[in-house]
Formats: C-alpha cells, sequence, structure tokens
C-alpha cells in the first residue's frame, strides 16, 4: 500500500501545501488502492477515473500559479451515489435509475468542487437509503473492510467501508435514520450527522424529506471536521436551509477540551439487548471523559422508546411520495413499452422491475399509513411522537451540554445474518433514530473493539441543533486520549486487506 494512503485528509494537504506531493500524485495513488482492493470490497458503484485526474491536475495547476486554496484543495474524496454529479452515473443503489447521468450537480458536490476536493467515485448504498447493512443494493453487498464477511453498515456502507479500506481519505454520506453513523460505528471510522438544515439536500435524491442530512465520513475527528466546513452552510436552493454561520467545527475539533463539559449518558439506550463488548467500550469512554474533567450525568429521554415505530412510519410515508415520480415517463427505466401497454401499465412493469424488496415494502407501508382512515391513526400519531421525542432533547439539553450511548447496540453482523427479518435489521438504528426525529446534530466516534470478536464499537454523542461544535470537542478529546493508549487512531488496528486485483 502506498504511503499516500495511509496519510490523513489534513496531513495530504499539507503535504501538497509544502509540494512534497502533488494532488495527481495523491489522487493516483488512491485510485491505484481502488483498483487492488475494491474487487473484494465492493465499495464503490462508478470510479471517475478520468474526472478524478483531470480535477487533480486542475488543482496543481492553480497552485502552482499560486492562487488560494482551500483546506482540503487536492485531497480524494469518495461520494455517496445519492447524490448527484453532472454526467456522472447516479444509480442511488438502483436498477430503476441505472445509467443515469444527471445534468447538474447537487448542492453538496458544487461545494466540493469550489474547495478543490477531488470525487474519486460514487459508492454504494442501500436502494434509495432503505437499509442498514447496504445489502438492498441493487448492484451488490459491500464487505467491511475489518471483516470481509460482516456487513458494512447502512445506508451508507460504500462511503464508510471506502475509507476504512483506505481507498479514500474522505467520504460524503447521508443520514436518514443513522446511515453514517451507523456505517462508521461498524467500520471503526467518523460519522458525523450535522444539524438538519445545516447542509444542503438539493440534488440529494430524497428518501425522507424531513430527515434526509449529508454530512462527512472520515478517519479522524479532524478531517471530518475539515470537510463538514467545505460542505455546510446556507443554501437558497434548499428552503429547510437553516441562514446561520457554520458552527466552529474545525477549532472545536483541534481544541478538544472537554473539561467542565456537561455530558449527559441516556438511560434508555443501554441494557437489554446491548452487546456486553459494546456497552464495556462505551462505559470505559465515558470514563476516560469522566477523567478530562467532564461532569457525567444519567438522563432519562423516557420517549426515545418509541422512537423506531414513529421513524418507520413516518420515513415510509416520506418516501412512498417521494418515489412516486419514478414512473418511467421522465428519465430512468422503463419496461414494457412496447406501443400496446398503457402509461399506467408501462408504470406498473417498470416498479416492479426496477424496485427492490424493501423498497417495495417501505412505500406500501407508507402508502397505506397516508391513506384515508388510517393517516390519523398512523402517520399523525408518529408525529406527536416525533414532537415527544424532540421535547425530550430539549428537556436534557437544560441539564447537560451533549447527550451520549453507544452508537449501535452491537458490532458489525454477518452478511445475510438479519436481511431476512425487517425487524431485527430496523432495529439497529435504535440509537441513531431519536436525533434525526429532532432534527439536532450527532456523529459517531470509535471508541475501540468489543472483546467478543475484535470488531469496532462507535461512542454517540447528540448535540443540540446548530451546535454541531460539541460534537467535535467531545470527539477530538476522546480521539486524543484513546490515540495515546493505541498508539494512533483505532484505524491502525485494522487488518490488512489482500491485493484481489
Amino acid at each position: 500500500m502506498s504511503d499516500l494512503t495511509r496519510k490523513t485528509a489534513a496531513e495530504l494537504a499539507e503535504l501538497m501545501t509544502s509540494k512534497q506531493a502533488s494532488s495527481v500524485e495523491i489522487t493516483q495513488a488512491h485510485l491505484d488502492r481502488i483498483a487492488a482492493v475494491d474487487g473484494a470490497v465492493h465499495a464503490f458503484l462508478h470510479v471517475d477515473t478520468e474526472g478524478a485526474l483531470a480535477q487533480a491536475k486542475a488543482v496543481d495547476d492553480k497552485r502552482a500559479a499560486g492562487e488560494q486554496l482551500a483546506p482540503l484543495a487536492g485531497v480524494p474524496l469518495a461520494l455517496k451515489d445519492v447524490l448527484t454529479q453532472e454526467g456522472v452515473p447516479t444509480t442511488a443503489g438502483s436498477k430503476i435509475l441505472e445509467g443515469w447521468k444527471p445534468p447538474y450537480d447537487s448542492t453538496v458536490v458544487k461545494r466540493l468542487k469550489a474547495a478543490g476536493i477531488v470525487i474519486l467515485g460514487k459508492t454504494n448504498m442501500d436502494e434509495f437509503a432503505m437499509g442498514s447493512s447496504t445489502e438492498n443494493s441493487a448492484y451488490g453487498t459491500t464487505h467491511n473492510p475489518w471483516d470481509l464477511t460482516r456487513i458494512p453498515g447502512g445506508s451508507g456502507g460504500g462511503s464508510s467501508a471506502a475509507i476504512s479500506a483506505y481507498e479514500a481519505p474522505l467520504a460524503i454520506g447521508t443520514d436518514t435514520g443513522g446511515s453514517i453513523r451507523q456505517p462508521g460505528a461498524f467500520t471503526g471510522t467518523v460519522g458525523v450527522k450535522p444539524t438538519y438544515g445545516g447542509t444542503s439536500r438539493y440534488g440529494l435524491i430524497a428518501l425522507a424529506s424531513s430527515l434526509d442530512t449529508p454530512g462527512p465520513c472520515a478517519r479522524t475527528t479532524l478531517d471530518a471536521a475539515l470537510l463538514h466546513e467545505a460542505i455546510a452552510g446556507w443554501d437558497p436552493m434548499d428552503s429547510t436551509s437553516i441562514n446561520q454561520d457554520v458552527p466552529p467545527v474545525v477549532a472545536a475539533a483541534r481544541n478538544g477540551d472537554v473539561a467542565g463539559l456537561r455530558i449527559g449518558v441516556v438511560k434508555e439506550l443501554g441494557g437489554e439487548g446491548y452487546q456486553p463488548g459494546v456497552e464495556a467500550r462505551f462505559h470505559e469512554a465515558v470514563e476516560l471523559l469522566t477523567k478530562l474533567g467532564a461532569e457525567v450525568v444519567e438522563v432519562s429521554c423516557p420517549h426515545f422508546q418509541y422512537a423506531l415505530p414513529a421513524y418507520y412510519l413516518i420515513l415510509p410515508s416520506e418516501a412512498s411520495s417521494n418515489l412516486a415520480k419514478f414512473d418511467a415517463m421522465r428519465y430512468g427505466l422503463r419496461v414494457g413499452d412496447d406501443g400496446e401497454n398503457s402509461a399506467e401499465k408501462v408504470t406498473a412493469l417498470t416498479r416492479e422491475a426496477g424496485f427492490g424488496a424493501e423498497v417495495k415494502r417501505r412505500i406500501i407501508l407508507g402508502t397505506h399509513a397516508l391513506s384515508s382512515g388510517y393517516y390519523d391513526a398512523y402517520y399523525g400519531q408518529a408525529q406527536k411522537v416525533r414532537t415527544l421525542i424532540a421535547r425530550d432533547f430539549a428537556n436534557a439539553y437544560e441539564q447537560v451540554d451533549v447527550l451520549v450511548s453507544p452508537a449501535t447496540p452491537t458490532t458489525a453482523f454477518a452478511i445475510g445474518d438479519r436481511i431476512d427479518d425487517p425487524i431485527a435489521m430496523y432495529k439497529n438504528d435504535l440509537c441513531t433514530i431519536p436525533s434525526n426525529l429532532a432534527g439536532n446534530a450527532a456523529a459517531s466516534f470509535p471508541c475501540g473493539l468489543a472483546d467478543e470478536d475484535g470488531l469496532p464499537v462507535g461512542f454517540h454523542v447528540m448535540a443540540p441543533v446548530m451546535r454541531d461544535d460539541l460534537l467535535y470537542q467531545v470527539g477530538g478529546a476522546l480521539e486524543a486520549a484513546l490515540a495515546d493508549q493505541w498508539g494512533g487512531v483505532l484505524m491502525t488496528k485494522a487488518p490488512e486487506l489482500e491485493v484481489t486485483r
């Protein structure tokens, strides 16, 4: 493996600034790494070799000309295949969009390009972001680089697997119910869900519009903060975008001082159903933060126990509405258009062929929940529960600055273990869903390996709306303290992948 692929994004940026390496060299090293190991990992759906090298050369040319560049200019990145990139295949992991090339860039992609960040390609994901394991992708399952027989999490398993396999130093994911944080926990990487509205949804292929949030994935807290700063901020193209300054996330990541910070351990997110090794690493991390000067107390959020059922009514309802546009009439797959079938028949045949089982399940559930006679009983009640969960957060933040819990109840499970049991699969998101329903900021940071299986455990931090900097303050402190114990970040303990090309 090239030494360049082992560097953090911040280190790569410094190498380019000091002219010890060029963006083309760094990009090529990562493209070589993808070619070497992605046959086993399957993190990428599309690798844009020509486009990435062209972007890298453009950055090198600007640097040579003495132009002032952004902090991450020239650093490569893997992009979740749910964000549009002009002229690059974008499928959202679905057959119904196979071969589609968007005519425009999403706001996140525009900001990445403006920052000079090099986009290597599009990463695998559960179809339309519906899933917790990346097994629902129409293009095959992504494998966890820590153990190729295990899932990398979902829906953004491709992005987290890419950085965990050293195929990219940075990645973009989207988080609707934990799809950045849960894969981060399973792959020993950092995954951040910014405040809802803190990053733009324009150009994001919608799953649930009141929940979807793009965010950064990285191997270190500082790298995630630098990427967060690059993509965040108000966007007039997104009606839910928050018109406020981006929180000082980079300064917080570099500061990492938690002395006097009030941390609340959520009583309801632990105990029965949680893997002992996960709870052990979580409590050790809490003890470590206490030693660093944080004030730790237990906090009760009684309505969190209802988050999972509420979420699985709200999300399918919004998804059934959002996915109605895939009707074979405008773009994407078209089946049965033989001149004899009606438009309705063509739409039905296309959806039958183009949508996977999980997407169909959620569309049916959501359509039923929104139907006449059931709206108030299901969707309306779920929205009331959502309000109660938001109140739990508000009450908690009167007592503490941040809340913490394990990021997931277990470590990564074996591929195939839960694919036929939707309820067991949905329970992966027990800890992450409340923050999506309330819209506040949350993140998962590596906190060790479980004793039972030697797999990564995530430490989940939840902060108030537009206090994303508190996430990085806690993550930076925890990362620095654990690095002293481990001799580096958790990823240094990951097994080396075999070259498959």
